[in-house]
């Protein structure tokens, strides 16, 4: 789980406009950090299926943002992809 301040860090370096906070641009973004927290303590914990499940829900959910930040703004998913650390 991310803290505030690491929330406010991400909002502040992947926001579109002065008072964005829910874009698909930020919700990757956070997803993105979310998931690889998760990643490390499943790492440290493989057998925690309730963490895992999560994990794979909050993966459908970046794919399925990032599919239609593709559909509206190819420029800003290619961005997204950058700044996330992504494949396409």
């Amino acid at each position: 789980m991310l803290n505030q301040e690491e929330k406010i860090k991400i909002i502040e370096k992947s926001k579109v406009h002065n008072k964005d906070t829910g874009s698909s641009d930020v919700q990757i973004a956070l997803l993105s950090e979310e998931i690889t927290k998760l990643l490390l303590h499943l790492k440290k914990h493989p057998k925690d299926f309730l963490s895992k499940r999560g994990l794979l829900k909050m993966v459908s959910k970046r794919r399925k943002l990032l599919k239609y930040l593709q559909s509206e703004d190819p420029a800003r998913y290619e961005e997204a992809i950058k700044s996330a650390g992504l494949k396409r």
